[in-house]
């Protein structure tokens, strides 16, 4: 890997904020292929001198999330000895709120990863997503706070548990046209169901890529352009028959589809919405 394509990311706690949104950003840039090495728990001024030593060897940079200000002025100080661009992630957002509020910080690293109840809250809305994954038990369907449902490829499973790290109970169901959708799906109250739909074409591209990834021949009827569009009638049926909306996933991101998908529980629920 080029030298200069190593981004350090240090912190005094787990590190992953700032692993968040350096991975954000790099992925603005060459498709995000950095070479990122996060140091956690980093809590003594030996520590940040190595990183900074290291960061300067291979032309790098630093993000850091350093919640304690002696930490934090001795990695600026570091940096600017050995000429190494280094980012603080957390200290003007600190900052922002001292001035603006008044406030005063806990200066307790690790303090957004306490086990309070958001955290328990997120922990049982992953465990329902995988329980209630591709249809395995319908009994959870009136469970959830949103169910999806959609052909093979529409990215049901990631965005379940994509939702579910926001805290959302998310079951999905597999439209097939050779199995009938489960009887609970039709009583559930409208505003639950949501579809997700994709073009033929690339959903043609994406299980021919999946027939490649396990070794298998493209031309099997899973990837045929007359059974996509079989499965793509019969779920499009199913859904007119629920009444439920429908997202087209098409060229979205799971963030993307997850942010509309948000957008439309926001909706009353008594409100019936119309397929579209």
């Amino acid at each position: 890997m080029n030298r200069s394509r190593v981004v350090y990311v240090v912190s005094d706690s787990v590190g992953e904020t700032a692993e968040f949104v350096v991975r954000a950003a790099a992925s603005q840039f060459d498709q995000g292929h950095f070479d990122i090495r996060r140091i956690s728990y980093v809590d003594h001024v030996e520590a940040i001198e190595e990183i900074v030593a290291a960061a300067a060897e291979v032309a790098g940079f630093i993000a850091y999330t350093l919640i304690l200000p002696a930490l934090r002025e001795s990695m600026r100080e570091a940096a600017a000895r050995a000429n190494v661009r280094a980012v603080d992630i957390m200290g003007p957002m600190m900052t922002a709120f001292e001035d603006v509020f008044n406030a005063l910080p806990a200066l307790r690293p690790g303090l957004i990863h306490q086990l309070d109840d958001d955290y328990f809250r997120r922990v049982e809305a992953i465990e329902f997503a995988v329980k209630y994954d591709d249809g395995r038990d319908s009994r959870g369907l009136a469970r959830a706070d949103v169910v999806l449902i959609g052909v093979s490829r529409t990215s049901k499973t990631p965005l379940s548990m994509y939702l579910a790290h926001r805290r959302l109970r998310v079951a999905n169901v597999p439209l097939v046209p050779e199995v009938q959708p489960p009887e609970e799906l039709f009583a559930l109250p409208h505003g639950r169901v949501i579809g997700l739909t994709i073009r033929a074409e690339e959903l043609n591209e994406i299980r021919q890529e999946r027939l490649r990834a396990l070794g298998l021949t493209e031309s099997a009827s899973y990837a045929s352009q007359a059974r996509i569009l079989e499965e793509l009638r019969f779920a499009d049926d199913v859904m007119r028959r629920v009444g439920c909306p429908v997202i087209d996933v098409s060229k979205l991101a799971v963030e993307e589809t997850a942010s509309k998908v948000m957008t439309l529980l926001e909706w009353p629920k008594s409100r019936a919405i119309p397929y579209s």
